[in-house]
């Protein structure tokens, strides 16, 4: 993976000042707003796998970004129920000795033991969460399928061929949040503009993992 040329790319399209301020002022549209620039994403994500010259997406389909940035959050979703269910069962746990009439505190002992062991559960299923995620998406991005994210044995080839392909966009993740938060300084149209910056940073980074994964798992 080039992971520096996810930084660098978008300065290499002539128009990427329009593009990237355009990505900063859709998010301010209410309730959809977030969903266009996610589906954006998707885009960029789809042109580094296809190879295309000038990865940085036009603003050209609104209504088409929309759609699918509504199916990102439905693929994020999907893969964090496990999750949801695992962080509502602690407060299930906690609250069950006082609704019991039998030994409260035998009850509450092992409540904090179970506790303490959906906890960690909740960590490590998050950990897994930041490499599927990015290829149920890359998968949804290549086919235009919302059903392709969703083939759980092939999302996992992915992240099981290239791991450190993963570990690269979710590292990668980290640091386009940072350069994020960088935007707080020039206050909050800064902050509008590298967080559209980061956006494009981690499509293309979802981009090339699965580019990856796939040239290893087609060869099996």
């Amino acid at each position: 993976m080039e992971f520096g040329k996810a930084f660098s790319y978008q300065f290499e399209d002539q128009d990427w000042i329009k593009k990237i301020l355009i990505a900063a002022v859709v998010p301010l549209i209410p309730i959809i707003g977030s969903l266009v620039t996610a589906g954006w994403g998707v885009e960029i994500t789809k042109r580094v796998i296809r190879h295309e010259p000038q990865p940085l997406a036009e603003w050209d389909d609104f209504g088409g970004y929309l759609a699918k940035g509504f199916k990102v959050i439905i693929i994020g979703l999907v893969y964090a129920l496990p999750l949801i269910i695992v962080g509502i069962c602690p407060t299930i746990l906690l609250t069950a000795p006082y609704s019991s009439n039998g030994n409260s505190e035998t009850l509450m002992y092992v409540a904090y033991a179970a506790t303490a062991c959906f906890g960690l559960i909740f960590l490590l299923y998050g950990i897994l969460l930041a490499f599927l995620i990015p290829a149920a998406i890359g998968r949804f991005a290549d086919t235009g399928q919302l059903g392709a994210a969703f083939k759980f044995r092939e999302v996992f080839a992915l992240v099981k061929a290239t791991p450190m392909a993963f570990l690269m966009v979710f590292l990668g993740t980290i640091v386009s949040s940072f350069i994020g938060s960088l935007g707080s300084i020039a206050c909050g149209v800064g902050v509008l503009a590298t967080t559209a910056y980061a956006t494009s940073i981690n499509a293309h980074l979802q981009g090339q993992a699965y580019l990856e994964a796939t040239s290893k798992t087609s060869s099996y």
